[in-house]
């Protein structure tokens, strides 16, 4: 993944989502099956590091990549 990817800001009415949801939430992947083997298989960072739980704490201003998309969490 490149860091040079732009990053897009998806507002999610709240202070906190978790990692499965947001993906989900931004478009990134359809479903939870998806979700699950693209944690696993390690596809999916937080803030530029591998993250392997699904149920990751996400806050304002996290990002995660995800086949070269990058997706900033806002409130």
């Amino acid at each position: 993944m490149t860091h040079d990817a732009p990053v897009e800001d998806v507002p999610i009415g709240g202070e906190m989502i978790r990692l499965g949801q947001f993906l989900k939430f931004a478009g990134l992947l359809d479903t939870g099956g998806d979700v699950k083997e693209a944690i696993a298989d390690g596809d999916v960072t937080v803030n530029g590091e591998v993250e392997l739980r699904r149920g990751r704490q996400l806050h304002a201003g996290d990002v995660v990549g995800f086949e070269g998309r990058r997706v900033r969490v806002r409130p």
